[in-house]
């Protein structure tokens, strides 16, 4: 039974299991008095290793992220900061969440003692430039909150953030010469070549704004940002390569005046006399439009000088976007899971001023009247868990994100959706055309808020764009060929994941002829089995197979995307009942499932990001993240609940190395989140989740439309890992596969655990 037929029959099994009351009289989890779900926030997971995270203060989706960079142009610090490192450069007001490509880091400022130094200096060599020592000891993280003692000026340095605008408070010894640098050239892409041209103006003496423009990941990045001070600059100085910038009409007639500058390496020093433990509070804002709307961001979201209220407004945000989903547990579990969540809410980011406007993929200025532009989208990461997790908890802005797309689409001159966008940019990084996926499963799980035939207008376009990377002869011949195309392979078998979910929305919308096109092009994915080694394979326009083949290889710029034959193999969420067919049956393709986990050599090179292996199966890159449930189709989900219990329990955590692979802007976070409460949408655009095994003894979700689903497992321990039995809604559930109205009506989801497997659960087929 293919699972395109399956669905008629959960319609029908839908019926006999909706709720059997109108109302559901549980409680959510109860705190402890005075505790607060923000409390359970912990900013510095995932920043040691692999994670990429960042430990800085900023609001939910939040615009600014103040945080500290300690290096930059590097893999390990893509979000500015790395646990490990001994010193740091200074403070910065964008970050990316969980990115394997470094980018933003905005406008660094640093507080310093003594005369000012303007270059950065030597990470293990502080003494080269102003950058500072810094200790664990003396540093803290928590929600809307950082902390840190600058060892060798003796500052200590706080930071707060809100939406579009945040606070740094620092606080100073005594000083005959104490300044505030803020270094215009500094980006986490490192290099100066790619800042383009940068200005700064001081507006008055305690009020400073200023612009970049960056070729780096965005080719063409602009930012503005405004700073007030609360106590106006003793003196002041503009630096540009080096030299202080003073009106000369003989020597620097290329400056208007000593508050004026243009150039490509700016620095602003804010100069001050400081008393002991004196507090000078900085208050910033940025916009992509221009200086004027960023003050009237800054002026809007911080019109006073209440570091506190700042940022006890944003915990309160955290607090509020944190009980979408609650929890009973331990300590450990609790702030895994709320800094799971936390993570999941930090991109896309709010992309638009105050006045509602924003810089668009054209770079003309755009007005969003009817919705909120977000930017940062990492689709090819987040389509798989981290937006089927908004459409139930975060609909509105989900519809939102989809609207930003649209607009993108209308941008750009090549009529594409988004594939990585950053900022008014599209980066080209990955593949597919995973907005598709976004568009179509929000839509069938009920986000609302866009023009559907528009959107429907885009996936369709974008789809059959002849431009897109290898998409003519995908079109023509049923697969792309490895000698017109790098991964060749990966690309086939996403545009096919993809093709099914324009399908599916195809029909949502009665066009059953682009419905049934779509379908066939959903099924290129047999074009690449090869049944003589029983794996995907790269084939060229001739139609001749890869010769030689090592399916365990990862060769760069090879057939696949950052993974191997045997991992991008299982990459057909859309018809895993034909895969098995391909594999000659359940049993062949559970035994060929235990060889990927069993797999003891590995010869990939050039891979070093990608950790939390079990075998050949990583964890920490995206392309394995649905394998694991696989099993629940071939008849055997205990061996699914098995590993996916020991992954939450090895490879997530609350200490700073506690993710195992770059969070991609909450998708690692997401997956959690998804298999810690049991189920996971292994096909987004389809209309079922697949069963796992929960890690929450409790746990009540507040879904966008207004349902609440209940969660429960008892005998829930470290040992009891297999599912013996389920009942949802007080029915017994015999099934692996658990319908989407299940889950959207609300109701309860009652799993009973133990010790050994329950090897005749969750094999019925509905």
């Amino acid at each position: 039974m293919t699972l395109r037929s399956w669905h008629a029959t959960f319609w029908n099994m839908t019926v006999l299991c909706l709720l059997a009351a109108a109302s559901l009289a549980a409680s959510s989890a109860e705190l402890a008095a005075g505790e607060r779900l923000s409390d359970f926030i912990r900013p510095l997971v995932g920043t040691h290793g692999e994670g990429n995270t960042y430990p800085g203060p900023a609001a939910p989706f939040g615009m600014v992220q103040l945080s500290p960079d300690t290096e930059r142009d590097l893999w390990e610090t893509a979000s500015g900061y790395e646990y490990s490192d001994p010193s740091v450069m200074g403070f910065s007001l964008t970050h990316l969440s969980g990115t394997g490509i470094p980018d933003l880091g905005d406008f660094l400022f640093m507080p310093q003692i003594g005369e000012p130094k303007l270059v950065a200096g030597e990470k293990d060599d502080p003494d080269t430039g102003y950058r500072s020592r810094f200790s664990h000891d003396e540093e803290s993280a928590s929600a809307a909150y950082y902390q840190v003692k600058l060892l060798d000026s003796g500052v200590n340095v706080e930071l707060t953030a809100g939406e579009r605008a945040g606070m740094m408070r620092f606080t100073f010894p005594a000083s005959e010469q104490a300044s505030i640098m803020t270094d215009l050239a500094h980006h986490l892409r490192g290099n100066r070549f790619q800042l383009i041209w940068s200005h700064v103006r001081v507006e008055d003496p305690a009020t400073v704004t200023g612009f970049h423009l960056i070729n780096g990941w965005g080719k063409e990045r602009y930012l503005y940002f405004a700073a007030r001070y609360s106590r106006p600059f003793d003196s002041h100085r503009i630096m540009s390569d080096g030299n202080e910038v003073r009106y000369d009409s003989y020597q620097n007639y290329r400056f208007r005046s000593r508050n004026e500058a243009a150039g490509t390496n700016l620095q602003f020093l804010a100069e001050y006399q400081t008393k002991a433990d004196e507090t000078i509070t900085v208050k910033v804002a940025v916009s992509a439009v221009s200086a004027a709307n960023a003050l009237k961001n800054l002026d809007a979201e911080a019109p006073g000088w209440d570091f506190d209220a700042m940022r006890e407004a944003t915990r309160a945000k955290w607090d509020e976007e944190l009980s979408r989903i609650e929890i009973d547990g331990a300590q450990l579990e609790k702030e895994t899971f709320y800094t799971a969540m936390y993570h999941c809410f930090q991109a896309p980011n709010l992309y638009q001023d105050v006045t509602g406007e924003y810089r668009g993929l054209d770079s003309n200025i755009h007005q969003a009247d009817d919705f909120q532009n977000y930017a940062v989208f990492s689709l090819w990461d987040t389509y798989r868990a981290t937006h089927p997790l908004f459409a139930l908890i975060q609909a509105e802005r989900d519809a939102d994100m989809i609207q930003s797309m649209l607009a993108h689409f209308d941008q750009s001159v090549d009529a594409l959706l988004p594939m990585w966008s950053l900022q008014g940019n599209e980066t080209w990084c990955m593949i597919g055309y995973h907005a598709v996926p976004v568009i179509v499963d929000g839509y069938l799980k009920g986000v609302r808020g866009f023009d559907v035939e528009r959107a429907y207008d885009a996936v369709r376009k974008t789809a059959m764009n002849p431009d897109y990377d290898g998409v003519a002869a995908y079109d023509k011949l049923g697969w792309v060929p490895f000698d017109e195309e790098n991964e060749s392979v990966s690309k086939t078998l996403e545009y096919a994941y993809d093709d099914y979910c324009i399908a599916q929305l195809a029909k949502a919308l009665g066009k059953e002829d682009d419905y049934a096109y779509f379908m066939q092009r959903a099924d290129n994915y047999k074009n690449l089995f090869d049944p003589s080694v029983g794996l995907m394979r790269g084939k060229d326009s001739q139609g001749n197979w890869r010769t030689p083949f090592n399916a365990h290889e990862y060769v760069f710029k090879g057939d696949f995307t950052e993974g191997t034959s045997w991992q991008y193999t299982w990459y057909v969420p859309q018809d895993v009942p034909g895969l098995i067919e391909l594999m000659g049956g359940e049993e062949n393709f559970c035994e060929k499932l235990d060889a990927l986990f069993s797999f003891g050599e590995n010869d990939s090179e050039g891979m070093d990001d990608v950790q939390g292996r079990i075998g050949e199966y990583w964890h920490g890159n995206e392309p394995s993240h649905h394998i694991i449930y696989l099993y629940c189709y071939a008849g055997q989900p205990w061996k699914a609940q098995e590993k996916l219990r020991r992954i939450l329990r090895t490879q997530y955590g609350n200490q700073p190395h506690s993710l195992t692979g770059n969070d991609d802007c909450g998708q690692m976070s997401a997956w959690y989140l998804f298999t810690a409460l049991g189920f996971y949408p292994v096909c987004p655009g389809d209309d079922y989740y697949v069963i796992g095994s929960p890690a929450v003894e409790r746990a009540t979700l507040r879904l966008s439309n207004g349902s609440e689903l209940t969660v429960t497992a008892e005998n829930l321990s470290e040992e009891n890992v297999y599912v013996q039995s389920l009942r949802v809604n007080g029915r017994p559930y015999s099934s692996a596969m658990l319908p989407h109205e299940q889950i959207a009506n609300g109701g309860t989801l009652e799993f009973v655990l133990g010790p050994e497997p329950n090897k005749s659960w969750g094999v019925e087929r509905q």
